[in-house]
């Protein structure tokens, strides 16, 4: 057994320094040239890219100043050298974006959620998958030509009583069967006003159906709606409606047709031509047989239901009781009820399928419109909606995009936002008035269109701020937004809840609820006219010829004249004309008839004049008296009528 202290001797301990400095260099530029041998080289090599490079829309300083390469330090002080002071996580507009590639010598492309949007899917299907599917058919044209009247008879219901003012203010997708064939319907609405509703009915569709009234004729809607088909690339059947009517005249549509274009084929032309009546229910089966007759000579409808489905969401609404409801047109691959879904920033998992009619069902295959339940949110209308994986997926798509989105967003708000030079204009004038709105309504395309009319209303000295937008009935949240930022509350469709409406009343919040787009904005162009400043008019009164000048030593110069026109009234504003040029504008002080004080002389007396402050008169002086009168607006009219005398 080895003895307790080692080789030193029993009792004894060993001594042991650790020098925790005895690796190290004592040097200390030898410790840094150390730790610079023991990095990769690979860091130490920084490669900035010089060739064009392609960034979002909304980029903010930090990712912009990676992908050109440059210091984020650089990119703010460019902007602080055109005014402007931004942080490094701000995001930037695409006017910046292209000042900030000038100023640094580079390429820049700027790239929007929208163009990827137009950007079509492409799927590699084998041809064994491919099966056929129904046609999917638009109905369009111009307002009251009776589309909605024409689909009601097709389908056999009756939607066009419940619209509102007659005017369809959504688009309905619908199914049809004819000789045991089945047709999508879509109704898009023919007001100016869902010009955008009305351009997604045309990209989502194989087949246009035009409708114009056989009494009226091509009108301004009728050719928007051709050109909406054309920029689609999709061939168009005219249905010649109101045939029953006593005044009308299908050639002269016929003629009218030609003339933008759509020959009828019975002119040796290749456009199908159908005479129907809505109300009387005759020529439909012509209709439906010339629309088959279409989608099986020009297209080739084809599709692969054995895929994960995609599709365009047609209309999305907020539901009571159902919660985020969305109507989308499958248009390859089915559809099941469980499977993950996202659309735009919305995602979820499909909890109910229904059809157009109510029924529930399982599945929906390609060419269907269905409704889905279970969206987080409405989706909004116009996104592609597709099945993705599993929920976690389609909740990272969805995030990703709203962040997308969002920074869009910030950046068109900071683009719209005041400069120096327009606040300074602004003070100058007088301050533009902001006219803050929350627009609430039923479906994503109404608010789309009320605001997309909002904003055509255009005043230099008034504006109309929309600053939040939603679908669903008007709640609390939405009255406490408003409330904090003196904003009128406006409901397309929708109503309040009984919580919002006593919100509503303890605040002071001013709720509008509308189901016609023209009360809408005429209401708001009225409410804009009610903040316009009053404007000041002139009113010309008459005119005096100076014919004598007394000097008064405590008072001026006192202009004997004569009223040669009108009248002439004390405390009236003068014009002093020499050898027909103004030389000065000032106020009548005093206005005398002999020796006694009077408010007013008429044409055709004599009269003393003294002017304020002014003393330099000459005989043969003209003046011109006139009164300045605060004229209320009536209208959004930048020059109103002057006040009546």
């Amino acid at each position: 057994m080895r003895p307790r202290g080692g080789a030193g001797g029993p009792g004894r301990r060993r001594r042991v320094v650790i020098d925790s400095g005895a690796a190290r260099p004592r040097d200390g530029r030898q410790a840094r040239e150390q730790r610079q041998d023991s990095r990769p080289k690979e860091r130490r090599e920084v490669v900035h890219p010089t060739g064009p490079v392609t960034v979002e829309s909304g980029v903010s300083v930090r990712d912009l100043s990676q992908a050109l390469g440059i210091p984020a330090a650089q990119i703010i002080k460019v902007m602080m050298n055109l005014g402007k002071m931004v942080q490094i996580t701000q995001s930037l507009t695409d006017d910046e974006i292209e000042l900030i590639a000038t100023e640094v010598n580079r390429e820049i492309t700027i790239k929007h959620i929208a163009d990827e949007d137009e950007e079509p899917e492409v799927y590699e299907d084998s041809e064994a998958d491919l099966e056929e599917r129904p046609p999917v058919v638009t109905i369009m044209g111009h307002v009251d030509h009776g589309k909605t009247t024409l689909l009601d008879a097709i389908r056999q219901t009756a939607v066009v009583e419940t619209e509102a003012g007659g005017i369809t203010q959504h688009i309905g997708a619908y199914q049809v069967d004819h000789d045991g064939r089945r047709i999508s319907f879509l109704d898009t609405p023919g007001h100016e006003a869902f010009t955008a509703m009305r351009a997604r009915g045309a990209k989502v569709t194989d087949i246009a159906v035009l409708v114009v009234a056989a009494d009226d004729g091509v009108m301004p809607q009728t050719r928007e709606s051709i050109s909406h088909a054309r920029v689609a690339g999709v061939p168009i059947v005219v249905a010649i409606n109101k045939v029953d009517l006593p005044e009308a005249n299908p050639d002269r549509a016929r003629n009218e047709l030609a003339q933008e274009g759509l020959q009828p084929e019975e002119w040796g032309g290749t456009t199908q031509f159908s005479e129907v009546s809505a109300k009387a229910k005759t020529g439909l089966d012509d209709l439906l047989e010339k629309v088959l007759l279409v989608a099986d000579a020009e297209l080739e409808l084809k599709a692969n239901p054995k895929a994960e489905a995609s599709g365009p969401i047609i209309e999305s609404r907020l539901d009571v009781g159902r919660g985020p409801v969305a109507t989308m047109l499958v248009q390859r691959g089915t559809l099941r009820v469980g499977d993950a879904v996202v659309a735009g920033d919305a995602w979820g998992k499909v909890r109910a399928l229904y059809t157009f009619r109510g029924d529930r069902v399982r599945e929906a295959r390609p060419g269907e419109p269905i409704e889905i339940l279970g969206f987080d949110k409405p989706p909004p209308a116009g996104e592609l909606c597709r099945v993705v994986e599993n929920e976690r997926q389609a909740r990272h798509l969805a995030n990703v995009r709203g962040e997308r989105l969002r920074r869009e967003q910030l950046a068109q708000q900071a683009k719209t936002g005041p400069t120096l030079e327009t606040l300074f204009d602004e003070m100058q004038a007088g301050g533009v008035q902001d006219l803050n709105l929350v627009v609430k309504g039923d479906v994503d395309g109404s608010v789309e269109a009320a605001v997309s009319e909002l904003q055509k209303i255009q005043h230099p000295e008034v504006r109309v701020n929309v600053i939040h937008t939603g679908v669903g009935a008007i709640s609390e949240n939405d009255v406490n937004l408003a409330s904090v930022s003196n904003a009128l509350v406006v409901g397309f469709n929708v109503r309040p809840s009984a919580e919002a409406r006593a919100l509503a009343e303890r605040e002071g919040v001013d709720i509008r609820t509308y189901r016609v787009i023209y009360q809408l904005t005429q209401d708001i162009e009225q409410a804009l006219v009610g903040m316009l400043r009053p404007v000041e008019t002139e009113e010309a009164l008459g005119e005096v010829e100076v014919r004598q000048l007394f000097r008064v030593s405590r008072l001026g110069t006192i202009a004997g004249c004569y009223v040669t026109r009108g009248v002439v009234r004390r405390g009236a504003r003068a014009r002093i004309v020499r050898d027909g040029t103004v030389i000065h504008e000032t106020t009548i002080a005093q206005l005398k008839r002999f020796k006694d004080d009077v408010r007013e002389v008429a044409e055709g007396f004599e009269c003393g004049i003294l002017l304020e402050g002014f003393n330099d008169l000459r005989e043969g002086d003209v003046f011109e008296v006139f009164e300045t009168r605060q004229v209320e607006r009536t209208d959004l009219s930048e020059n109103p009528a002057p006040a009546p005398a």
